[in-house]
C-alpha cells in the first residue's frame, strides 16, 4: 500500500458509507497538550450533517489543564463565560482511513467561534497564522519531526495501577541501531509502521535507541501544517496500536534519569515554485535567506523556549552529555548545539534540537517560522558556526525550568509583535497552571528522601 492511499476524497467517504464500509468517523482537533479531541460521529451523520454544518464542542477543550480540570486564567472561557461551544470545521484535505479500527475514518477540524472567526490560541490557528506571514514573503516552509518513544510490556491500565513504578521496558538494554534491538519488537513497530501507512503517512524507517525500551519511528518531511496533523494522529495511533499489543509506551520527555524522548525537528523553507531557497554561493554553501532565518532562531530561541518545551517535566532532558542541548548555538552536523544544520544543496535545513517527545507540534513549528521571518524581514547576520564541544562552552544556554521559560516569553516583545497578546497569555496561563499544580505535588522522591531521614 502507498501512504497516499490511505486518504479519502468526500466522494470516495460517502461511496464507503454507503456500502457499510465505513460507519465511524472521528472529527477531531488538537489541544493544548497536543492532543486529539473531538466525537465519534455515525457516518451516515457525518455525511449527511457534518459536512455541511460542521459540528460543535465545549470550548474549554482549550483552557483545561492535562488532567482535563477546570482551572481560572483563560480569557477566552470561563465559569463566568458560561463555558459555551465553539466550532469544529472539518479541514477536508485532512480526511483519511484509520485502519487500527474497523470501519473508521478520520477528519481534522480548525476551531472557530459560533459567532464566526478563527479562535486565535488554538495550536493549529497559531500555526496557520506564521505561515500566513511566511507566505506573504512567497516561502512556504516543509517540516520533519523525529519523535521518540519508550515501550512497556506493561499495559497502559498495568502502569496506572502501579504508579508508573517498576515497570518494564521491552529491550533490556541499549538498542541503538540494533536490528536485533527493534526485531524484539518488530510485531508491534511494523503495525504501527503499517497502520500509519494506511492512514495517509509515509513511513521511513524504524530504529532503537539509547534508553531500554526506547525506539524511534521516521516519516517523511512535508509541508509545516500536514507534518504537524500527522505527528499528532501517529502520536495517538501508536499508543493506540501499543494498548492492542498488551503494551504501553510513553512519549514523555523524561521518563527516567536515562535518555529522554526527543522530537528533533527539521525545517526548510522554499519559493511558491516549489525551489529550495536555503542553498547558495556563500560561506557553507547558505544562501542569504538561510543565513538570516538561521540567525533569526539563535536570536529568539530563549524567549520562545516555552512553545518547544511547555511542561515541567520538559526541562529534565536539558543535561549535558545527554545529546539534549543545552547551549544556544549552530553547528554543522554537530549534535551538541541546539541548532544543528544538516544537507546540502536542496536537502539543506536546520535542524532544532530543543523539543522532547511531549512537544505540540504546531506551536514548536509556528515558534520556528516566527523566527525565521524575525532574521529574515530584520536581515540579521550569522554569527561563526560553532566547532566542538558546546556542552562546555561560555555560549547562552537554553532556560532551565518552565518558570524561566515563562519568564522569558512573559517578558518578550518578539514573542508579542508574532503570536499577538492574545496568543501569548493564553499560553502564560497555561504555563501558570501546570507550575502551580507541580508546587502543589508531594513527590515520591520527597517522600523517599524526607519519610524517616529528615
Amino acid at each position: 500500500m502507498r501512504h497516499t492511499d490511505g486518504m479519502l476524497s468526500v466522494e470516495q467517504l460517502r461511496e464507503l458509507v454507503e456500502t457499510g464500509r465505513i460507519d465511524t468517523v472521528l472529527v477531531a482537533m488538537t489541544d493544548m497538550q497536543g492532543r486529539l479531541q473531538g466525537k465519534r460521529c455515525s457516518a451516515e451523520y457525518f455525511v449527511n450533517e457534518v459536512l455541511a454544518h460542521a459540528t460543535e464542542a465545549c470550548n474549554y477543550l482549550l483552557a483545561v489543564d492535562v488532567d482535563m480540570n477546570t482551572v481560572g486564567g483563560y480569557e477566552m472561557s470561563s465559569w463566568d463565560r458560561g463555558y459555551g461551544d465553539f466550532v469544529l470545521r472539518p479541514d477536508l484535505t485532512t480526511l483519511r482511513h484509520l485502519p487500527w479500527y474497523e470501519g473508521t475514518a478520520l477528519v481534522l477540524a480548525d476551531i472557530e467561534w459560533v459567532q464566526g472567526g478563527p479562535v486565535g490560541p488554538s495550536p493549529r490557528q497559531v500555526l496557520r497564522r506564521q505561515l500566513d506571514r511566511l507566505a506573504g514573503h512567497d516561502l512556504e516552509a516543509f517540516v520533519g519531526t523525529e519523535l521518540e518513544f519508550i515501550v512497556f510490556d506493561d499495559t497502559y491500565e498495568q502502569a496506572w495501577q502501579n504508579g508508573y513504578r517498576e515497570l518494564t521496558p521491552s529491550n533490556l538494554y541499549n538498542v541503538d541501531y540494533s536490528l536485533m534491538g527493534t526485531g524484539r519488537l518488530e510485531p508491534l513497530l511494523r503495525d504501527i509502521r503499517n497502520n500509519m501507512t494506511g492512514a495517509g503517512l509515509y513511513v521511513e524507517s524504524a530504529k532503537g535507541e539509547c534508553n531500554p525500551g526506547q525506539h524511534e519511528i521516521a516519516f517523511r518531511y512535508d509541508s509545516a501544517l500536514k507534518t504537524c496533523d500527522n505527528h499528532s494522529i501517529y502520536k495517538t495511533g501508536a499508543k493506540e496500536i501499543a494498548a492492542k499489543h498488551g503494551k504501553s509506551l510513553t512519549f514523555m520527555a523524561k521518563y527516567n534519569e536515562r535518555e529522554g524522548n526527543s522530537c528533533h525537528i527539521h525545517i526548510s523553507v522554499r519559493d511558491t515554485a516549489g525551489k529550495a531557497v536555503m542553498a547558495g554561493d556563500g560561506e557553507h554553501g547558505f544562501s542569504p535567506l538561510m543565513e538570516h532565518f538561521l540567525a533569526g532562531q539563535l536570536a529568539c530561541l530563549r524567549e520562545f523556549t516555552y512553545f518547544f518545551a511547555p511542561n515541567i517535566n520538559s526541562y529534565k532532558r536539558f543535561v549535558p552529555g545527554s545529546f539534549a542541548p543545552t547551549a544556544v548555538a549552530w553547528g554543522e552536523d554537530n549534535r551538541t548545539c541546539a541548532l544543528r544544520v544538516v544537507g546540502h544543496g536542496e536537502s539543506l535545513r536546520m535542524e532544532n534540537r530543543v523539543p522532547g517527545g511531549d512537544v505540540n507540534p504546531y506551536l514548536a513549528v509556528a515558534a520556528l517560522v516566527a523566527a525565521g521571518l524575525h532574521g529574515i524581514e530584520n536581515k540579521l547576520p550569522l554569527e561563526p558556526a560553532f566547532t566542538g564541544n558546546a556542552y562546555s562552552s561560555e555560549k547562552p544556554v537554553v532556560p532551565h525550568t518552565l518558570r524561566d521559560a515563562a519568564a522569558l516569553l512573559s517578558e518578550s516583545k518578539l514573542a508579542r509583535e508574532a503570536f499577538g497578546d492574545e496568543v501569548v497569555d493564553h499560553y502564560l496561563n497555561a504555563a501558570t497552571v501546570e507550575l502551580t499544580a507541580y508546587e502543589a505535588a508531594v513527590t515520591d522522591w520527597e517522600k523517599f528522601r524526607g519519610f524517616e531521614r529528615l
